[in-house]
């Protein structure tokens, strides 16, 4: 396959923005203070004058509250050419009106909620199709927040039990397929998901793992060059260099081992190559030459 012509920008989530108990809980938060960083630099990424934006909220238990929170947000930013697709069954997803809209917008913007809705109500859809083709061929942006973000990988991580490092304790599932190789995880390090990711990596090693701390998001241009954008971590875990695992033969619910498994962390203005598996310490250096 070609090298996609699109963009991807993958969020790992925070306060009231697409996580329903997080949305929920926080009247003594900023709700501002989380993405709004971040949704400027989405907007910077955009192909041309006044870019037409798309929300998707369908992962989201309250997708009219979180659609609105998200025009909102990209209104303070001096942005109104957006809407809000309200697809929340898979019938939904025949409306031609929407087919249109995504046909005429330069992004979509994919929130929280459960990244199963995403991938049940979307996967192998004309609409979804429709997303593929334009990421591959356009300088389509496609973003995502925690699930929508999860969701973005051909290998999804599902859901798991707070026993992350028992075999099978970590369900995978198909997701989107903007992007191959790569399993997401959000909200990573506040809630502690590294053994999760860490299973996932060790029961396919040829999948890149990445942990993405809330208040910060990657850039992935060219479905290869990454560069953290916001304020916390990302975590990339790499076991193309795994040298032993016990995974395959241990019985379900015993602990795994794994030799050898690489994890790299990343800040603002890192990067990372997927093709060479490499740590980027500057990203800026390397940005203006990618095409």
């Amino acid at each position: 396959m070609d090298t996609p012509k699109g963009k991807l920008i993958a969020i790992g989530g925070a306060v009231n923005k697409g996580d329903e108990d997080d949305f929920n809980n926080a009247p003594n938060t900023n709700p501002e203070s989380f993405e709004l960083g971040i949704l400027a630099r989405m907007l910077k990424e955009l192909d041309g004058e006044n870019p037409r934006i798309e929300i998707i909220p369908t992962a989201s238990k309250i997708p009219l509250e979180t659609g609105e929170r998200y025009l909102e947000a990209f209104d303070r930013l001096g942005h109104n050419n957006i809407g809000v697709v309200h697809i929340n069954e898979r019938k939904d997803i025949e409306n031609e009106e929407y087919q249109r809209r995504i046909i005429d917008a330069k992004g979509v913007l994919f929130t929280g909620g459960n990244q199963l809705r995403l991938t049940t109500i979307f996967g192998g859809s004309d609409i979804i199709k429709l997303m593929l083709n334009k990421y591959q061929n356009e300088p389509f942006v496609v973003a995502g927040t925690s699930a929508g973000a999860m969701a973005m990988s051909n290998t999804m991580i599902q859901g798991s039990s707070s026993k992350a490092l028992l075999k099978n304790e970590v369900n995978l599932s198909r997701g989107l397929g903007f992007i191959k190789d790569v399993t997401f995880d959000s909200h990573f390090v506040k809630r502690g998901r590294f053994s999760r990711l860490f299973q996932a990596v060790a029961t396919n090693p040829v999948c890149l793992g990445i942990g993405l701390g809330e208040n910060t998001g990657l850039l992935i241009t060219s479905a290869n060059h990454m560069e953290a954008i916001g304020t916390g971590l990302v975590i990339i875990v790499d076991g193309e260099n795994i040298k032993y695992s016990n995974i395959a033969s241990v019985a379900d619910n015993e602990p795994i081992a794994i030799e050898n498994l690489n994890v790299h962390i990343l800040v603002q203005g890192n990067g990372y190559s997927f093709s060479e598996r490499k740590f980027i310490s500057s990203f800026s250096s390397i940005r203006d030459n990618i095409a």
